[in-house]
Formats: C-alpha cells, structure tokens, sequence
C-alpha cells in the first residue's frame, strides 16, 4: 500500500492543522496511507539536543521516512518568502538521498502558511519545490478545476495550499483552504498509485 509522507514543521500550529487535512485527503483514496512527520526546531545553540521522540504531535522525520515514501506533502510556515529554516535544516541532510536517485520520480507536494495575506506563501511554496527538483521528484499542484482557488479569499494558490494566519496566528484554516488541502492530498495519492503501477 502506498504510503504517503506529509513531512511538515510548524510553530502556532497552522501548518500542524494543513498537514492533518491533506492526510484526511490521502485517507481518501482506496489502497493509500499517510505518514505524518515533522522535524525538530532549531537554533543559534548548537548543543542543544532535540530528544528523539517529540513530547506531542507527530514523530520526527527520518531520512528512511523519504526513502520509503510513494510521495511526499512538504509544508512549512513563510520565513521571509522561504521555508523555515528547520524544515530547510532537515532537507539539506538529504544528500545521500541525492546521490542514490532514491526520490526521483517520486511525486511531491507543497503548502504553507503565513501571518499576512501577502507574505510570501508562493515564493515559500517554491522555496520548497527547489529541493524537491533538484532530488527529481515530480511536483503536484493544484489545477484551476478546483472552485476555491478561484472563490478563496484567504490562502490556495495553484502551486499549493495556503492559509492565512494572521499576525496573531489566531485565524482558523477557512473552509476554502481546508477543501484545497484535502483536494491536495486526494490529488498526491492518486498520482502516486499511477505511478505505482
């Protein structure tokens, strides 16, 4: 059965909340399964060590994780228009992965969130494509088909879901973004069976 890695890190918990929509959304399809990760914070201390297993929430992510998958969801929140620098921290030790070809042609996807509505939620979805291309997987947007990214007035945009934090990151995943992420997911497992077969 495939299993589909949703590999995300979040801090207010937005893009915790986007990562369990687009799982709801692999859960969809027949024959797919999805693997929640995250990876660990990081700082300007170096000695300070992350304990291997995260008090709450999903485990952390490792490398056999990407290996394994049959494709892969990529959220982070925006950092200046790019992907927060754990997530960044994690994909840069994925070299080895590189040089085995062991993710190409694999499908993958993006999503995000943001303080602002105008934050930086595409150059942070295509901050996280670089990588993604770079290892040859094979990047999953989200078609104009889909009413909401038309109608939304929050986040979703066609290179991935976004949402609309708030400065205070206390505005809810709209029903809009809620329904783009689950259609993502949809979208990532069914293109993952295709290329199963």
């Amino acid at each position: 059965m495939p299993d589909i890695l949703v590999l995300y890190y979040s801090v207010g918990g937005s893009v915790r909340r986007m990562a369990e929509f687009i799982a709801e959304g692999v859960e969809r399809v027949d024959g797919a399964t999805a693997r929640l990760r995250t990876v660990p914070r990081v700082g300007t201390v170096t000695e300070k060590i992350e304990p291997p297993v995260p008090a709450t929430g999903a485990p952390f992510c490792e490398l056999q994780d990407l290996e394994a998958c049959a494709g892969l969801a990529l959220g982070s929140p925006t950092r200046f228009g790019n992907m927060a620098a754990p997530l960044k921290h994690f994909l840069d030790t994925t070299g080895a992965l590189w040089l085995r070809g062991a993710l190409s042609g694999k499908p993958a996807t993006v999503f995000t969130s943001t303080a602002s509505l105008h934050g930086g939620q595409e150059t942070t979805l295509l901050s996280m494509m670089l990588p993604l291309l770079h290892h040859g997987m094979l990047i999953v947007g989200l078609p104009y088909t889909l009413p909401e990214i038309n109608a939304t007035r929050t986040g979703g945009t066609p290179y991935g879901a976004s949402h609309f934090a708030g400065t205070a990151d206390d505005q809810p995943v709209s029903d809009a973004e809620r329904s783009l992420c689950v259609s993502q997911g949809k979208r990532l497992a069914e293109v993952a069976l295709k290329l199963e077969k």
